[in-house]
């Protein structure tokens, strides 16, 4: 892996203000292995310098080599060193401003009491103005208990914090969403259901987040069945709208059509079961379809399958392959991992059908290093930043939830994930597309309106939506 602002770190030092102690300090960073991103002079105090230098790391470790190395550079003393992301989450990343202005009584008299009590009224008689008077209608829960947090584990509500404070900075940016983060102290199924089941009324959609498998299964389905407003959980459908828009290019590109490919798949927990259902949603084979876990190949004859491995086995692999993983990918015209890193080899990827599409989207450490990939297959994606054709969640929740929002929908269908998948593998237009560009950037204008519109008018059409 290379440097990454992610473990960028500014380096305040006093230097010697003759000489040249400043290009000797570009040169110690880069000697060292970092990048120099910004070097700023903010003051001279006669024969001496002080100067900020900005650089980006590998790690934590070599963010102390690259201090260690400007240390030692004659006529350097270094005085402060300030880790750039520690300083981005002082405080927060959030906050909540008011919409109205609050200058003199008449605005107060409004706003607040005595005028407020009309509006509480009126929604008292009739609970659907909430979603007409009240932040209610662009409002969304993002709701963890802190128990499958990236790719940290379980480490609590607490430190989960930051992660939903970060979502909820993204559904504003991309969306304009006002987001908010639940983080419980539980990860009993009953609290959870009940604590989120108690502040439903103040929200217009439910996003979980980072909650463990097979908890999560239970978690939604049954906040589905008790709330009259969408619940998505994001690690699972967000990142099937993702996978299904990126597939879908990726096999415009190579020339094969979905119901025509063999699908191995490493993974069966949330991310996978539910890239599954949608791959099957949009016309997938099930008989071509093979999914691994760390156990082999799932399959009907497997002793000891929990009911969420039962519903895999009884969806795919016709065939009953009962080997590993190596040989689920032998022919496969697609591979697609949410797993664990370095399970397979450039060997492996060899062995696949011609035209091969790989996605290993472990982060961030990839199921097969994506050079190696690279090396065989026809279009390679995974989660990272530092590689064409990124897997990000980001592409699809917001302008999912504000389709929702905006439908004032009360649920979320197959129908409308498969719309928004396919609405957001159509930002990349037929003159852009190839192997390096099959999904399009965060930050493309039409991602999120693309995506919403597709949702609104699939939710719309809905029945009982």
């Amino acid at each position: 892996m290379g440097p990454s602002v992610s473990y960028s770190i500014t380096v305040r030092l006093e230097v010697a203000s003759r000489g040249r102690a400043v290009s000797a300090i570009t040169r110690a960073v880069e000697q060292a292995g970092g990048v120099v991103t910004a070097l700023d002079v903010t003051a001279g105090r006669g024969d001496t310098l002080r100067v900020d230098v900005t650089c980006a790391a590998r790690g934590e470790e070599h963010s102390e080599a690259l201090v260690t190395a400007l240390a030692a550079i004659d006529g350097v003393t270094v005085h402060k060193v300030s880790d750039r992301t520690f300083l981005l989450h002082l405080g927060g990343k959030i906050e909540m401003r008011s919409k109205v202005p609050l200058r003199n009584r008449d605005d107060l008299s409004m706003a607040y009491t005595p005028g407020v009590g009309r509006v509480a009224m009126a929604i008292a008689g009739n609970r659907e103005d909430a979603r007409r008077l009240t932040v209610k209608r662009n409002s969304v829960a993002v709701v963890t208990d802190g128990s499958a947090v990236l790719g940290l584990g379980n480490i609590g509500p607490y430190a989960a914090l930051p992660v939903m404070e970060g979502k909820a900075a993204l559904f504003k940016r991309f969306a304009d969403i006002d987001a908010w983060p639940i983080c419980l102290d539980s990860q009993d199924t009953d609290e959870i259901v009940r604590a989120v089941q108690l502040i439903a009324p103040g929200f217009g959609g439910i996003n979980l987040e980072d909650i463990s498998a097979p908890r999560c299964f239970e978690v939604e389905a049954r906040l589905r069945g008790l709330l009259d407003i969408p619940v998505f959980h994001d690690d699972q459908h967000g990142t099937a709208i993702v996978v299904m828009a990126a597939l879908t290019n990726a096999l415009r590109v190579v020339g094969k059509k979905l119901p025509e490919v063999r699908v191995a798949m490493a993974g069966a927990g949330a991310a996978g079961t539910a890239v599954l259902k949608l791959l099957l949603g949009a016309g997938a084979h099930a008989g071509d379809i093979v999914v691994c876990d760390d156990r082999g190949a799932v399959h009907l004859a497997r002793p000891g399958l929990s009911d969420s491995l039962r519903w895999i086995a009884e969806h795919t692999n016709s065939g009953g392959y009962a080997g590993d993983l190596a040989g689920a990918v032998r022919g496969a015209d697609v591979f697609i991992g949410l797993s664990a890193p370095g399970i397979l080899s450039g060997g492996d990827v060899a062995a696949m059908a011609r035209n091969a599409v790989v996605f290993a989207l472990a982060n961030p450490d990839p199921e097969v290093d994506p050079e190696a990939a690279m090396e065989h297959a026809a279009v390679v994606a995974t989660g990272r930043s530092d590689y064409p054709n990124q897997i990000n969640n980001v592409l699809a929740f917001p302008g999912v939830f504000r389709g929702l929002l905006d439908a004032q929908s009360r649920n979320v269908t197959d129908e409308m994930l498969i719309a928004a998948a396919q609405a957001l593998a159509d930002v990349v237009s037929p003159d852009e597309i190839g192997p390096h560009y099959i999904i399009p950037s965060v930050f493309h204008p039409d991602v999120a309106s693309s995506v919403a519109v597709a949702v609104r008018d699939a939710a719309t059409q809905q029945p009982d939506r």
